[in-house]
């Protein structure tokens, strides 16, 4: 964007382009958090009344966090 842009933005918008994107990057990136986190425990409680094995935990947990570093390489 122009300087000509970017104070259009900030006027209208009450903030600068680059913290509003930094705020929407900072919100997917808590959310992945989350996902990862639910998809652990849901299959640590799945695990827990022996209906996956542990190979199935360990794997639904790396392939969660994968992605999680598929959002940070593209969020940052």
């Amino acid at each position: 964007m122009t300087s000509a842009q970017h104070a259009a933005f900030q006027a209208g918008a009450g903030v600068s382009a680059n913290a509003l994107l930094t705020a929407i990057a900072s919100i997917i990136l808590v959310l992945g958090f989350v996902w990862v986190i639910w998809i652990t425990l849901g299959t640590f409680r799945a695990w827990q009344n022996g209906q996956v094995a542990l190979f199935d935990v360990v794997w639904g947990t790396l392939r969660a966090s994968i992605v999680l570093m598929v959002f940070g390489f593209y969020l940052r």
